[in-house]
């Protein structure tokens, strides 16, 4: 059956301990193994489902906030450096051809004394970068549709629907309450939305010493949990699960008001994200 494993359950960069990793998923449909999202923790996460990584084959990226590419190029490096020597495919927005260029250079003395040192392919030419942008295009088997999505001051962010085998699975990205999700979603087997719970961003504003900056970002660039339970209804989802969760890591809050703020807004199967979760569809 179709999977997804979450790798990272919270939304934004900042790790604690015993808190949940940033944002990075492996999803299985058909016969491909696609990453999306690279935050901190990406290659331990998928090291963990089983995954070997020489044959890491598909990645995408579905927006430039660190907490989604930071680890990109290191798990691409480590993937190299288990063995792999077949391509990667990449999507990812406008800036990724930078990011990675960014990070052949940081990585220039390691690389290239490999390449002549151990007899290892040349990294760069593994890598096949491909713009991601509104649309249909193809991942092996899986129909993908891209969406961009109000992220701001983000402007190319992009949710994903990925269809194959008569299986539907719908990906928000970080997105303020957007109606046309609502179409992309229609009766996907499981929508995976970001969700937040406004009143645990106080104390998100008191850890990270921030002020009104990050409570302005925060209510205008993501989805609260009624918003996307609203969402999935409109939808008609079969199965919603939250990820990218804002507050991830505050014991204060527990699944229990996750539930409460959605009771009034969705009445079918619901899932919250954890670290190393494991969701059939």
């Amino acid at each position: 059956m179709p999977r997804v494993v979450i790798l990272g359950a919270k939304g934004g960069p900042a790790v604690r301990q015993g808190g949940a990793m940033p944002t990075a998923l492996l999803v299985e449909m058909g016969s491909v193994q696609l990453v999306v999202d690279c935050g901190l923790g990406v290659t331990r996460g998928l090291v963990q489902t089983g995954m070997d990584l020489r044959q890491l084959s598909h990645i995408v990226i579905t927006h430039l906030h660190s907490d989604h590419v930071l680890e990109l190029g290191p798990l691409i490096h480590t993937a190299w450096t288990t063995g792999l020597k077949t391509p990667i495919d990449i999507w990812g927005p406008t800036g990724l051809r930078a990011y990675w260029d960014g990070f052949m250079a940081s990585m220039a003395y390691d690389s290239n004394l490999r390449v002549v040192d151990e007899g290892r392919p040349p990294l760069d030419e593994l890598v096949r970068l491909h713009l991601l942008e509104e649309g249909a295009f193809q991942i092996g088997p899986i129909s993908a549709r891209a969406l961009r999505v109000p992220h701001p001051p983000v402007t190319d962010c992009f949710a994903l629907r990925l269809d194959a085998g008569g299986k539907s699975l719908c990906l928000s990205s970080d997105t303020a309450p957007f109606a046309p999700l609502a179409e992309l979603a229609r009766d996907a087997d499981l929508l995976l939305h970001e969700a937040m719970l406004p009143e645990g961003l106080e104390a998100i504003i008191a850890k990270t010493g921030m002020g009104d900056k990050l409570r302005a970002h925060l209510t205008n660039s993501h989805s609260t949990a009624d918003a996307a339970a609203r969402i999935a209804t409109q939808a008609r989802v079969k199965h919603l699960a939250f990820y990218h969760l804002i507050p991830a890591d505050d014991p204060a809050f527990t699944p229990a008001h996750w539930r409460a703020a959605i009771a009034d807004h969705w009445s079918g199967p619901f899932t919250l994200a954890h670290d190393g979760l494991d969701i059939t569809f």
